[in-house]
């Protein structure tokens, strides 16, 4: 029977985004049409990646604005990150900067597993503010995966998640080999 893992990420992203959204699409396999504004929610779900079982939690954070303090809880015991941004909001997609470059200096600089989402992309062409080649830039700046995902159509959602839990294991993976400590 194989180990079961516990793996924590935290879903973060200005408001409106569909943070709660993509949430719901992969825990319960529906999109919410109307819901309240999240406060924070945490969600669990099983998941097989291989032949590895994870617990994944996943905590769904309140929207954040580019003035917001990062609270510790974002940082102690978060295993990675989904930073979800709107492709039909180029002010959503200035907050995921300003909220990662916040999550890297808390985390002390150090290289953290991060997924950068570009939701609603099943809204009309005309409404997009913010391109796919954008996305993959700022994505391959930070060395992070990079999605673009409709929560509605469920396109991608289970990806992003599965997408998440192997880049925290192929950085545990590179990071188990050398700590950076000399002892004298």
């Amino acid at each position: 029977m194989p180990l079961v893992r516990h793996r924590k990420v935290l879903i973060i992203g200005s408001r409106a985004v569909g943070k709660t959204s993509l949430a719901h699409q992969f825990v319960e396999g529906k999109f919410v049409e109307c819901y309240e504004p999240t406060v924070e929610s945490t969600y669990n779900k099983m998941v097989v990646v291989g032949k590895d079982e994870f617990q994944l939690q996943l905590v769904d954070t309140a929207g954040q604005d580019e003035y917001t303090i990062l609270p510790h809880s974002f940082i102690i015991g978060i295993h990675g990150y989904i930073l979800v941004y709107s492709v039909t909001s180029l002010r959503s997609f200035q907050v995921v900067k300003t909220l990662h470059n916040k999550l890297y200096e808390s985390r002390g600089k150090m290289r953290m597993p991060v997924v950068l989402v570009g939701n609603k992309a099943d809204l009309a062409l005309q409404s997009r503010e913010v391109k796919t080649d954008e996305g993959k830039k700022l994505a391959e700046s930070w060395g992070a995966i990079f999605l673009e995902s409709s929560a509605k159509e469920s396109q991608v959602t289970q990806g992003i998640f599965l997408k998440i839990i192997e880049e925290i294991d192929r950085m545990d993976n590179s990071n188990s080999g050398s700590t950076g400590c000399c002892l004298m």
